[in-house]
């Protein structure tokens, strides 16, 4: 079972609002709408992904990391490099 488990439908009705706004920012572009309004939009997409990955490492670092720590050994250190690489990407991207 993966960490996110106990909150999976909170997840998934975050992810389908930010499918909602994908969809609208496909229409206001295919509508020429005005740049900014779509930037704006863009930008509120943005933070909702942003917001689920952080909810989504939080609970990779309580559940899966803590765990491969408290058996140690090289599970653990290839949890806490795996958690430190996906934190790497969230912050370039």
């Amino acid at each position: 079972m993966h960490g996110y488990s106990s909150d999976k439908n909170g997840y998934l009705k975050r992810l389908r609002r930010v499918e909602g706004q994908i969809r609208g920012l496909q229409r206001m572009v295919e509508n020429d709408e005005y740049c900014i309004d779509i930037l704006t939009q863009i930008s509120a997409a943005t933070k909702a992904l942003q917001a689920v990955s952080l909810g989504l490492i939080d609970e990779h670092l309580k559940h899966c990391v803590s765990q491969a720590i408290a058996e140690g050994g090289e599970t653990a250190e290839a949890k806490v490099r795996e958690a430190s690489e996906a934190i790497a990407r969230l912050v370039r991207s």
